[in-house]
């Protein structure tokens, strides 16, 4: 696997998930007993933007360099936005530098008494995680391939959480059929979970049978955001994203009507921007 999210971070693509990614955990915590976030493909869990990596792509700047230029902000992406102040908090010049990844927004977001179990096959990626986590006793560190291992988390004995699967897509029709595969075996096991799946989209066409898959499994109770920065009509750029949600934690669809709005107003690239919420399955 060649791919290294340190190009990407801060894309608008991570806009997208991480702001739906605190309104998953927010919902969760919304309840007194502890819970578990399980990441498949952890990353390495913060990236410093004035990297040559970051820097080399630039994507960062239509992403999350957007909220530092907004007149303003709307309270739909207040939560995402303090919590990017407080991962930069110890930066001495107050600038937005460091991109919090996956894992270290669901430590900032989490509390004391919930687990985190992440999940990295990357060597160099995997020595970061543990750096970055050393001493945090919630958070255990695997160097394993998450999909191979998420059967074996799950499910946690909190019985309560969250599954993010977020892989790296650099074959776009065969990740589909290893998080089906991956996801299967998970439900299976744990059918009351919330798994949150995150998907690119170049041309929409390509995604729908895996949307599909979830009405043909009978998996109950889906939902699935999009977010479109420029039409699809390139199969050659990242044209937008999406992220199926099994289990979406009630009136998260009401959440994200809010939400998806004010990203889509933020993120376009064109006026041919747009987005979309709808329930793939039902209970």
């Amino acid at each position: 696997m060649n791919y290294r999210h340190a190009f990407h971070a801060g894309n608008f693509a991570d806009v997208f998930k991480h702001a739906i990614l605190i309104g998953l955990i927010d919902a969760l915590a919304a309840k007194p007993a502890p819970f578990c976030y399980i990441d498949t493909h952890a990353g390495a869990g913060r990236y410093d933007l004035r990297d040559e990596e970051s820097r080399k792509t630039g994507e960062f700047v239509d992403g999350v360099r957007r909220l530092l230029v907004a007149t303003s902000l709307a309270d739909s992406l207040r939560p995402y936005f303090d919590l990017l102040r407080v991962a930069n908090s110890a930066e001495a010049n107050g600038h937005l530098n460091i991109y919090p990844g996956s894992p270290l927004i669901a430590a900032l977001a989490m509390r004391a008494g919930d687990r985190i179990t992440l999940c990295e096959a990357q060597e160099a990626e995997t020595t970061a995680l543990k750096n970055l986590f050393a001493g945090d006793r919630r958070v255990g560190v695997h160097r394993r391939d998450g999909y191979a291992a998420l059967s074996g988390f799950v499910p946690p004995h909190e019985r309560r959480g969250l599954v993010l699967i977020d892989p790296p897509f650099e074959a776009q029709e065969a990740e589909f059929r290893a998080i089906e595969s991956a996801l299967a075996a998970a439900y299976s096991r744990w059918p009351t979970g919330i798994y949150a799946i995150w998907y690119p989209i170049k041309l929409h066409r390509q995604v729908l049978p895996f949307q599909r898959w979830f009405a043909a499994r009978d998996i109950r109770k889906t939902l699935v955001a999009e977010l479109m920065v420029d039409a699809d009509d390139s199969p050659l750029r990242l044209n937008g994203c999406g992220m199926v949600i099994v289990n979406a934690p009630w009136q998260f669809d009401a959440c994200l009507a809010r939400l998806l709005p004010d990203l889509a107003r933020l993120l376009a690239r064109s006026p041919r921007a747009s987005h979309r919420i709808e329930w793939l399955t039902r209970e």
